[in-house]
């Protein structure tokens, strides 16, 4: 029961918001932990491509059955993937899955770091991987996180030797990580980095090989035969109640919008490394070997050793406090270590064992959950003392505007203390996303400051130092300001507290299509980010476009409340793309930013600011049809976008289609991934077939190639098929198709400016029935003709495609809106 119980309490801590900020409160298992972690005095270093690559079975075994400081070096932060939970792509995936990696690795004990580099999509070769990605640079950011981080032992997760057979990306990860582990060392390599870090020259570099990379399990053995060093990753932890396999399952399952909720797993399971680089292991079995790791590899540090080995050796698990006045010795003995690195961490690691062993907590809650520069915000703090040794706080200090408050409390056992004050943003940097505040580029994201490359988040500005004599001994424990509070359905929350704009602005749609020579309104939501905000709102658009009125004023009385106004845009008469920017003025500043508010249940609430601007589109486009029916797949914004063109369309639940209600529609069109997120389709495929052989038309958009049955009226089978070069030539197969021609001519002209790719997860083969109407491929490849195809079924139509319009219909491709409405229209020429 009480491992059960354990259990849920991590997925718990790690699976809902409302505890994904909530303070730590370790358990004596817990804190004897990090006491044996704070004994380990060695360092690995895990590098991959994405959000998902990095092997988490191996990191949990690093970082809980060995105790080294273990860190996953992720060169993207996954932005070019899907999304199987809701409709960010792109940046906003990015900030997604950056969380997702941070929620893993509170479970599996890791840390995370990453580079600049753009996840801008499938690549097929590094070649092409690293000239999108300025390899320089990459190469740069993989060094300087192994100058900081300084790990003994490098871990790649793909192979460097095997260009063009899996992922450009991965292998390009293991082409810079090896290049890197040369470089680290050598002073006269990206010598700017040496301002702020050293050069560091790791013990090793290994290959996390397995017998995936090869055709079968003995040209494994074959290859690898006497190059392995390997261990049992399937160990059991006693003080978890988990095993490894358990914790690493835990840790993956976090990924959720790459659908990677998984069961748990337990049981022995070998991994194995290959030895690359640097000094080989003498011990096959063990990954540190020959590495010192106890404090005797500090100058000093074995007096410190004494202290805390004696701890480890004999921790109290009834009354860990009794070890604080050896603790604090063994603190103050840390503070005097000359090696810099090691020094910050141990003091950090042993800081938390203090607190934990003390009872100790500490809490500083703002009375708002955000705040805009230069305001003043009351804090209230709780401050306790649950133990029974000696202590007093003697001084808060706000970190964000160096104000210090002097207090002389004493905090005696279990007697809560709650004080309030002010505090003021002293700063006009924002709390959102750093990597997202100056424009990327297609490969790479503009980060020019060099402390916070590498950094998984924003550094939280708003801190606060609690001052305190702990049995004599002064030491500061530094927390961040939170916003604490409760809601009757759902009990205590936390949140992280944002620094934002004091207005943010925002359009409904980030396309906005102009069909005609119409004047069309449109809306914009102004949100105060404080009381009493006031001033003028307009819009920026091309010198060919119109916009009435030029300004509009707001008067917005509470923060945190909106304000829509609304213009008039005239497009011009003939074709037009361009831009459209929203700009506030306030107190004579100027605001343009959206702020975008990311709220699932797995990780934390995040807070994004992006360009408050859409793309115009004045486009002579032709439509059938009006009413539409979407079934909603792993998550797109084709439902807005098929609305900007002036359809009707509804979405309908899987669970409620019957053999009645889809015939009052035009057309049926499937999301993305929907037969392979929504379950109840394969119940429901007998009445989709039937509105089409009764004259209806269905799109069905792409799906992954997993184990899927897909409502196709003849065999079809899906592939892995894509065409990753967004420029690739497209090829017309059948010229006279309708779908080509109805109710817009399609030439090769409307494939320009597509973005990412031209589509994926193709049709590799299908039956006869079907015509293929494109064909495609990329550079040196076999043409790939399954992008496109319809089938008559009855009176109807029945179409697959893996072009991805779910990127190009919210990126305003107008040739893809053109094609995307005469697939609605399939089968309707003789209406008209």
């Amino acid at each position: 029961m009480k491992r059960i119980l354990l259990i849920l309490l991590l997925l718990s801590a790690t699976s809902n918001t409302i505890f994904a900020q909530k303070p730590q409160k370790l358990t004596t298992n817990q804190i004897y932990e990090k006491i044996q972690k704070l004994n380990f005095l060695g360092t690995a270093l895990y590098i991959a491509a994405h959000p998902d690559d990095e092997n988490t079975r191996l990191i949990a075994y690093l970082a809980n059955n060995i105790k080294a400081r273990t860190g996953y070096l992720s060169l993207t932060r996954g932005d070019g993937g899907q999304n199987l939970i809701g409709p960010e792509i792109r940046e906003l995936l990015g900030v997604i899955r950056t969380q997702e990696l941070l929620a893993a690795r509170r479970i599996d004990g890791g840390q995370q770091f990453f580079t600049r580099a753009n996840d801008f999509g499938y690549s097929k070769h590094p070649d092409e991987t690293l000239k999108i990605w300025n390899k320089e640079k990459v190469l740069s950011d993989v060094v300087w996180a192994i100058r900081t981080f300084k790990p003994d032992v490098i871990i790649n997760r793909f192979n460097h030797r095997t260009p063009g057979t899996t992922h450009g990306h991965h292998t390009s990860s293991a082409i810079l990580s090896v290049e890197a582990f040369d470089k680290v060392g050598d002073k006269t390599q990206f010598p700017e980095q040496l301002k702020y870090t050293s050069v560091w020259n790791p013990k090793r570099l290994f290959f996390n090989t397995s017998s995936w990379f090869y055709r079968n399990q003995e040209d494994f053995d074959k290859a690898t035969k006497g190059k392995l060093t390997s261990f049992d990753v399937g160990v059991y932890y006693p003080l978890k109640g988990l095993s490894n396999n358990e914790l690493a399952s835990m840790a993956s399952s976090q990924h959720l919008s790459q659908g990677f909720g998984r069961l748990l797993t337990r049981g022995s399971q070998k991994e194995y490394v290959e030895f690359l680089k640097g000094d080989k292991p003498k011990d096959q079995t063990a990954i540190f070997s020959g590495i010192n790791t106890t404090w005797n590899r500090l100058k000093n540090g074995g007096e410190i050793g004494d202290i805390l080995y004696e701890i480890e050796e004999n921790f109290d698990f009834v009354n860990p406090s009794k070890h604080l006045p050896r603790l604090l010795e063994a603190y103050k003995m840390i503070q005097k270590i000359e090696d810099a690195h090691w020094r910050a961490i141990k003091e950090k690691q042993l800081k938390e064992i203090i607190e934990a062993c003390a009872g100790l907590y500490l809490e500083a809650s703002a009375v708002s959950a955000s705040a805009t520069p230069n305001a003043t915000i009351a804090i209230n703090f709780e401050v306790l003392n649950r133990s029974g040794v000696p202590m007093e706080l003697t001084s808060i200090t706000s970190t964000i505007d160096n104000k210090t408050v002097s207090k002389t409390l004493e905090l005696t056992t279990n007697k809560k203390i709650n004080f309030k004050e002010t505090i003021t943003i002293k700063t006009t940097q924002f709390s959102d996303p750093y990597w997202l505040r100056e424009k990327a580029s297609l490969g790479m994201y503009a980060v020019e400051n060099q402390l916070l490359i590498g950094k998984p988040e924003t550094p939280r500005s708003a801190k606060i130092d609690f001052n305190l004599m702990i049995d004599e001994v002064p030491i500061t424990i530094t927390k961040n300001v939170v916003r604490r509070y409760s809601e009757r359905d759902k009990g205590e929350i936390y949140e992280p507290f944002e620094i934002l704009p004091i207005i943010t602005t925002k359009l409904q749609d980030k396309v906005l299509l102009f069909s005609d020579q119409k004047a069309h309104k449109i809306a914009v939501e102004v949100r105060a980010g404080a009381n009493n905000a006031k001033g003028k709102v307009s819009l920026k658009v091309p010198t060919d476009w119109e916009v009435s009125p030029k300004e509009i004023t707001f008067n917005i009385q509470q923060k945190n409340d909106k304000q829509t106004v609304e213009f008039m845009i005239t497009p011009p008469k003939n074709q037009s793309e361009g831009k459209l920017e929203v700009i506030a003025t306030s107190n004579g500043k100027t605001y343009n930013k959206e702020l975008v508010e990311i709220n699932y249940n797995h990780i934390p609430k995040q807070s994004i600011l992006l360009n408050s601007e859409a793309k115009i589109v004045r486009l002579n486009i032709k439509k059938v049809g009006d009413k539409i029916g979407y079934i909603k797949g792993a998550g797109d914004r084709v439902p807005e976008n098929l609305r900007q063109i002036g359809y009707t369309v509804v979405e309908i639940n899987p669970s409620e289609i019957n053999a009645e209600n889809l015939h009052e529609y035009d057309a049926i069109v499937l999301g993305i991934r929907a037969y392979n997120v929504e379950k109840e389709l394969k119940f429901k495929q007998k009445y989709l077939l039937d509105y089409v052989e009764k004259g209806g038309n269905m799109i069905v958009q792409y799906n992954t190639n997993r184990g899927v049955a897909i409502a196709a009226p003849f065999p079809l089978k899906l592939s892995r098929d894509r065409v990753t070069d967004e420029f690739a030539e497209v090829r017309i197969l059948d010229k006279n198709n309708s779908l080509l021609n109805f109710p817009n001519k399609i030439t090769a002209a409307d494939f320009d400016g597509w973005v990412q790719e031209r589509g994926l997860y193709f049709p590799g083969s299908w039956d006869a029935a079907y015509t293929p109407v494109l064909s495609m491929n990329d550079k040196g490849e076999t043409p790939k003709n399954g992008s496109l195809l319809i089938a008559k079924y009855g009176k109807g139509n029945y179409i697959y495609t893996g072009l991805s319009f779910f990127r190009e219909l919210p990126a305003g491709v107008s040739g893809a809106y053109k094609l995307f409405a005469n697939l609605l229209a399939a089968g309707k020429e003789k209406e008209f």
